[in-house]
């Protein structure tokens, strides 16, 4: 139990100790990327494992695992070395944070804020969301891969998105099935289209953030029971409203 104590804190600095080492030594992305996701692996294992609260690893897996996969992915992109650490550095945090709530969540529900795992699954799928789809964007652009390929990892990630804000706000999984298939088929739709436009990558991948962000939103609040006229006009006002500021100030290629 001591040792357990300790991941939260120890587990974020070896993950930012092997972004360092694919920060120096890019070639090593695929051997950074499994050593990575090892290490998380192992905490949320050994925590569920020592659990009796919650056995289900997997699902507090999905998270850590997709951001920071998608931070090394979006990080391929960038040239600027300050951006390139502040993301490790947000990662680090986010991730000391999850692993935290999580800890409580299964060892001291007593001690748990309630919602705290919630709240950091809405912001870090947002972040982990935008940079999956800027990063398929710029890697579609810059190697000149084919438009199904982009729509099967958007696919995909959105599907284990969804699923992991599902699961985090304790809805039935059978009930929300229909939601997450609908949601998922927009967003692939959506992907294939802005990757038509004349786009900045991180344009396109913030757009479709966005448009993510509305569709989770009106689907949470409706699964819950809390959809009302105001939180509809709230979602759609505040969607539309970013986009077009981002379109109208974007430089189009």
């Amino acid at each position: 139990m001591k040792y357990n104590r300790l991941l939260p804190l120890l587990i974020p600095l070896i993950v930012l100790m092997f972004f360092e080492v694919f920060f120096f030594y890019p070639k090593m992305i695929y051997a950074v990327l499994i050593l990575v996701n090892l290490f998380i692996f192992f905490t949320v294992w050994r925590f569920s494992r020592a659990s009796d609260v919650d056995k289900s690893w997997w699902n507090f897996f999905i998270l850590p695992c997709l951001m920071s996969a998608s931070i090394i992915a979006y990080t391929v992109l960038l040239a600027n070395k300050t951006i390139i650490q502040s993301l490790f550095i947000l990662n680090v945090i986010l991730l000391y944070f999850y692993l935290r709530y999580v800890y409580y969540y299964l060892f001291r529900p007593a001690a748990y804020k309630p919602f705290s795992i919630e709240n950091i699954s809405s912001y870090g799928n947002f972040l982990t969301f935008f940079l999956i789809s800027a990063a398929c964007y710029g890697l579609q652009s810059f190697l000149n891969l084919r438009v199904w390929l982009l729509m099967a990892v958007v696919l995909l990630a959105a599907a284990l998105i969804i699923y992991q804000i599902i699961w985090a706000n304790k809805i039935d999984f059978k009930k929300s099935l229909p939601y997450i298939l609908i949601n998922c088929l927009i967003l692939a739709e959506l992907s294939w289209s802005l990757s038509f436009l004349p786009l900045n990558h991180n344009v396109s991948g913030l757009t479709l953030a966005i448009c993510y962000y509305m569709l989770m939103g009106l689907s949470r609040h409706h699964l819950l029971g809390g959809l009302d006229k105001s939180k509809i006009k709230l979602y759609l006002s505040f969607g539309f409203i970013s986009i077009l500021i981002i379109l109208l100030t974007a430089r189009w290629l």
